[in-house]
């Protein structure tokens, strides 16, 4: 096909789309594996958007001014990698080199294209990532680029597609457009609501939502589709586009049992899409804009503390949040209607603009924070650390992402109190700790909290802070520093029977522990492994060598805690010191803190007695 037809017609449109349906078939079967049909029923949808409507500059994916292209359906990878070659992005041997070892296109997209914003293919999360990015651009960058979505009609089911609806629409996010591609094919059959559009309709439409329907294989009228988008200036707008998966192929055309494999024969489908293509498409590049946003090094004058003074770590992080965006006007703050709780407003106080409630959707207050970190911001993500556990799978995937994020969760652990175990973080550290890449920490008095604040805003990848509800003593000068990856060794003797190692609240008992056990004759080291991941490996390996057995104690369930992370600094093939560990093991219930840690079998006379059972042990 010549490159000289009049791109202004709709049969150039119509035959973009042929084009990208054979380059899915294409790259799809040279992989033997990939998401044909799934691509091909969107084929028009993304040839209109791509010739008339899309502003980016492929040759500067970092342009402030580009729009947005989030494949929520991330299986359908082959078309947007038919896009990217009907661009000039890629070449048609890369575009062949799909689902091979080494190759940038993998299965579905990741940021190793330097066009994608965001990993995706856990389904339900483009959405919520791209109403982010809308939102940034109304709010934060003032810059008029849009951000479209292309949605599958099965990922409609997941609750966190609605989280994306249901905020965007509050926000009244125009920047916004949602293409839902209903195919009226699951993986496994039919689609809950099939081709019945008037039942999404609805359902976007009770958000506020703008919406069209539209016949998904009609050019002109997806045309005419996207230039009504265009219009709205008061809300979203939901373009739900009526398709056949396989759209084009006889073999596989609406037919059950063709998702997520190549067509049965490549060249025959080649054949019936009129063969291959070799059209380029001139995406019109944006207007120009400002820069964004770039971190730099904070030099935050971060709230002091007294040795003495009795300060609850949450209040510690939200003063040092507060204090840290006045340095650094790149920082960005979210919560889940709890800031009164994390302190975070004492950040919606000082700075409003660069403050956003997201109200009780974990999910979606996750999603926003990726989505505003791909524009070049630095966001801190406050609730309970009990309810960051239903945003997981958002936090796998930005750890996919390799986006850069920091989170803190408050309440954790059973010293909370008397409002029982559905408010505890109990498994926090486990699910930060399996991240990819990430961060985790946990301090136990103020002025360690606020110098770890600011190491987090420097820091890479997903960070992750653990504060605690109740008041605890000062224990540390406040120009004392805490780099990531290290420890401090609070009390040592020549004489140490074993290593407590603790962080957080436990901290506090290990030290009136080893107090007490030195009254008694049994001296015992004291580590505080403030930095949960990366841990500080030489440091207990120091306090293996010195002592021969480490105690951990954490207000945290034993797996994937602070003992694990103790654990792993052994597996290095060398001899493993004796390892004792103190961890929540029971089901609380409703008490006082200092009930609680009792009960749970962690307080200082926990401690003591479990160090006095292993010296009178060693001793026989």
């Amino acid at each position: 096909m010549t490159t000289t037809m009049d791109t202004t017609t709709d049969r150039y449109l119509t035959e973009l789309g042929q084009q990208l349906r054979v380059d899915s078939v294409r790259a799809s079967s040279n992989a033997g594996s990939g998401h044909a049909t799934s691509s091909m029923s969107a084929a028009d949808l993304m040839a209109v958007l791509l010739a008339r409507y899309l502003r980016y500059d492929f040759d500067w994916p970092d342009h402030p001014g580009n729009d947005h292209l989030i494949f929520s359906k991330g299986h359908a990878s082959p078309l947007l990698y038919a896009c990217y070659k009907a661009a000039g992005a890629i070449t048609d041997e890369e575009l062949l080199s799909f689902r091979t070892l080494g190759s940038r296109l993998e299965g579905h997209p990741t940021p190793r294209l330097p066009w994608v914003d965001v990993a995706t293919g856990s389904l339900g999360q483009g959405l919520p990532v791209g109403t982010g990015i809308a939102l940034a651009g109304r709010r934060l960058d003032e810059q008029p680029y849009r951000v479209w979505v292309l949605c599958g009609d099965s990922e409609m089911a997941e609750g966190s597609v609605w989280e994306a609806f249901e905020h965007a629409g509050y926000e009244g996010l125009s920047n916004l457009t949602a293409l839902v591609d209903v195919n009226r094919l699951g993986q496994r059959g039919p689609t809950r609501h099939g081709w019945d559009l008037d039942a999404y309709a609805a359902r976007a439409a009770g958000f506020g939502w703008h919406v069209i329907e539209v016949d998904g294989h009609d050019v002109a009228a997806i045309d005419a589709a996207y230039a009504e988008a265009l219009g709205v200036q008061d809300r979203p707008t939901v373009i739900l586009a009526r398709t056949r998966k396989g759209r084009g192929v006889s073999a596989v055309e609406d037919r059950e049992g063709m998702h997520g494999k190549p067509v049965p024969d490549a060249e025959e489908a080649v054949a019936e899409l009129g063969g291959p293509r070799d059209l380029r498409v001139e995406v019109e590049r944006p207007a120009a804009a400002t820069a964004p946003r770039r971190a730099h090094g904070t030099q935050a004058r971060l709230p002091r503390y007294e040795r003495g003074d009795e300060v609850a770590t949450r209040t510690a992080y939200g003063r040092a949040l507060a204090a840290l965006g006045a340095d650094r006007t790149d920082v960005v703050a979210l919560d889940g209607e709890v800031a009164d709780s994390t302190r975070s407003e004492y950040f919606a106080k000082e700075h409003p603009d660069r403050f956003f409630e997201c109200y009780i959707a974990e999910q979606e207050m996750v999603a926003t924070a990726v989505g505003m970190q791909a524009r070049g911001w630095t966001p801190f993500v406050s609730t309970f650390a009990a309810f960051l556990t239903r945003a997981h799978d958002f936090l796998r995937m930005a750890s996919i992402s390799r986006a850069g994020l920091a989170l803190a969760g408050s309440h954790a652990g059973v010293s909370i109190g008397q409002d029982g175990p559905s408010q505890m973080g109990l498994e926090d550290l486990a699910m930060f700790r399996s991240l990819h890449g990430s961060t985790v920490l946990y301090p136990c008095d103020a002025n360690q909290t606020a110098r770890l604040v600011a190491e987090m805003a420097d820091a890479a990848g997903i960070r992750y802070l653990r504060t605690t509800r109740s008041d605890s003593p000062v224990i540390y000068a406040a120009d004392e520093r805490f780099p990531i990856g290290g420890s401090k060794l609070l009390r040592s003797s020549p004489e140490d029977v074993l290593t407590v190692v603790a962080a957080g609240v436990t901290v506090h008992e290990a030290l009136a522990a080893a107090e007490e056990l030195a009254g008694e004759g049994i001296r015992v080291r004291v580590l505080d492994l403030y930095s949960v991941k990366p841990v500080d490996a030489a440091a207990l390996r120091e306090a293996a060598e010195a002592t021969g057995c480490l105690l951990t104690v954490e207000d945290h369930r034993p797996e994937g805690g602070l003992g694990d992370a103790v654990l792993d600094a052994f597996t290095d093939g060398q001899p493993v010191p004796r390892l004792l560990r103190l961890g929540v093991t029971s089901m609380p219930g409703s008490a006082s803190g200092s009930e609680q840690l009792r009960e749970a079998g962690i307080d200082a006379a926990a401690i003591a007695t479990a160090a006095r059972r292993y010296a009178a042990a060693r001793t026989r």
